[in-house]
């Protein structure tokens, strides 16, 4: 039976794409100067993630496993075609923004790997679950960075978010501070290893915090069992 509650952690915390596995860094650390284009990249990452789970959820017992690899990249590719067609067509400021990106999720390890792992060898339900947790983690990890590297480098939060949304997005850019001069270092690729950084090492705190957590019970149970002993 499907642990929907461990799936969710698995995703969105304990196993996530970006902090975790560090796949799918290539477009993250590329596109995420803003918020919005972060944004963008995650969802369109997290709809193929799903379409594809299910659909390999669905095949898998048709094919063999000598092919199944070229199979899921195929399937794969289908479907980041048609992202990439429903971007080109509604959001198309966003899908020049994100440029060759967006056919490049074809080649995110993310989604090749969980179908393999997980989809290949569950049902739809569960795949479909799977791909949206991992995507949702992944776009968490996007939109973070991409905030982080905004707001320090231009000091804007929700810059160009009518790319994303339409006309009616058009004023919910939120200037935090005014500056004549980009922060460079957040806005280049340094900026963007730097902020990823932080953000595993923030993880691994919160982690190591949680593991302590859960020794001391044991370790206080421990000594009364040793003392009502003696």
């Amino acid at each position: 039976m499907t642990d929907f509650r461990d799936l969710s952690l698995q995703g969105l915390w304990k196993n996530n794409p970006a902090l975790v596995q560090l796949l799918g860094l290539c477009p993250l650390l590329a596109v995420t100067a803003t918020f919005i284009n972060g944004l963008g990249l995650g969802l369109a990452t997290m709809l193929v993630l799903i379409g594809s789970n299910v659909t390999v959820s669905l095949v898998r017992n048709l094919v063999r496993n000598e092919i199944r690899i070229p199979v899921f990249v195929m399937i794969i590719a289908a479907f980041v075609t048609i992202v990439q067609l429903l971007m080109n067509a509604f959001t198309y400021e966003l899908y020049l923004a994100l440029g060759i990106f967006i056919p490049l999720i074809v080649t995110n390890c993310a989604i090749i790997g969980r179908a393999e792992a997980f989809a290949s060898k569950n049902g739809p339900l569960a795949s479909a679950y799977d791909g949206l947790m991992m995507g949702l983690g992944f776009t968490a990890v996007l939109v973070i960075l991409g905030g982080m590297r905004e707001v320090l480098g231009a000091g804007t939060l929700f810059a160009g978010a009518d790319r994303l949304f339409g006309p009616i997005a058009e004023n919910w850019t939120i200037a935090l501070f005014n500056t004549e001069n980009p922060f460079l270092l957040a806005v280049l690729p340094p900026g963007a290893f730097l902020g990823m950084g932080l953000l595993i090492a923030i993880k691994n705190i919160i982690d190591a915090k949680l593991a302590a957590q859960q020794t001391m019970p044991k370790e206080k149970a421990t000594r009364v069992r040793v003392t009502a002993e003696s």
